[in-house]
């Protein structure tokens, strides 16, 4: 059965209120987890309020009791590796094993550049990525001291103490399209793939090609949980729907094919089961209107 999830941009206005808000709904609704990105601020203005991800994940795991959450993504640009590991580690202990620690090389400009970060060039970017992921997974999944000689970290005998309460520590996730890197990476690394905003063809596509990456490389592909994140266009009524499309710019119909979750509850429901019946595991629901929890109990009801 389809997974349903809700996804939230951090820095899209998220204050504490709608955060407790909307975490109370998502758990209390049914729905499968939260998910959340991990940005200081927009690709472009204006510049809203964001909430710190590891202080509003800490918070989650202590007032929530069922579902999973966690990044999407994390990015080794701005969070050392070292750093990243140590968290999740508690954060998943606190939570009773309920994290998903997404990570990501970075990808926006425009906040590096305010904040002072150095992104990279794409190559430069993908090798930190790339480091940084086995720094992170050694830390958690070896009982053993790291060591570790790489262009962008180095290890020395490091212990993660106190090791990670369920074993291994959480599940990584591994985000995006790209064939040659990231689907390189999740067969390396990863224990769940998430893709972006795919129709089910192009969902089918991609999937076949991660399952014989994972065949040559030695793991099963049934090791590799299949999620997606990707928009969602909806309203508790017709109205809100309507003025809905309208932000986006584009038709319901060109949301549709573009990918994007879009229409009235039966339109929604008819969309979930073809991703669903192309292999499609767990799907994650990018909500935007964070003030918006009426529409988003709606949606609950309608499709859980």
């Amino acid at each position: 059965m389809l997974e349903i999830a809700i996804m939230i941009e951090g820095q899209n206005g998220l204050t504490w209120p709608r955060w407790q808000k909307i975490a109370q709904l998502v758990e209390d609704a049914g729905f499968a987890g939260l998910f959340r990105s991990d940005h200081f601020t927009n690709s472009n203005p204006p510049d809203l309020e964001s909430l710190e991800l590891w202080t509003s994940l800490t918070w989650l795991a202590s007032n929530t009791q069922r579902i999973e959450f966690g990044p999407l993504v994390t990015p080794f640009s701005f969070r050392h590796p070292v750093h990243t590991a140590r968290l999740a580690s508690a954060v998943d202990d606190l939570s009773n094993g309920r994290l998903i620690l997404g990570l990501g090389a970075g990808w926006n400009e425009r906040e590096h550049r305010l904040f002072g970060f150095d992104l990279l060039e794409p190559d430069a970017r993908f090798e930190r990525f790339n480091e940084g992921m086995e720094v992170v997974t050694r830390l958690l999944r070896s009982d053993e001291p790291v060591t570790f000689e790489g262009q962008f970290y180095q290890l020395r005998g490091a212990t993660l103490l106190p090791r990670p309460q369920r074993r291994g520590g959480p599940k990584i996730l591994v985000g995006g399209n790209g064939i040659k890197r990231t689907l390189s990476y999740v067969a390396r690394y990863a224990d769940e793939w998430n893709c972006v905003t795919l129709t089910p063809q192009e969902f089918t596509d991609m999937n076949t090609k991660l399952n014989d990456m994972l065949n040559a490389s030695g793991r099963k592909p049934e090791s590799v949980r299949r999620s997606m994140m990707t928009g969602c266009v909806f309203g508790k009524d017709d109205a809100s729907l309507r003025a809905k499309i309208a932000v986006r710019g584009r038709s319901l119909e060109q949301l549709q094919q573009d990918g994007i979750v879009a229409g009235p509850i039966s339109a929604v429901k008819e969309q979930l089961q073809e991703l669903e019946q192309a292999g499609l595991q767990r799907i994650m629901l990018q909500w935007l209107d964070l003030d918006d929890v009426e529409s988003l109990e709606v949606l609950a009801k309608g499709v859980l």
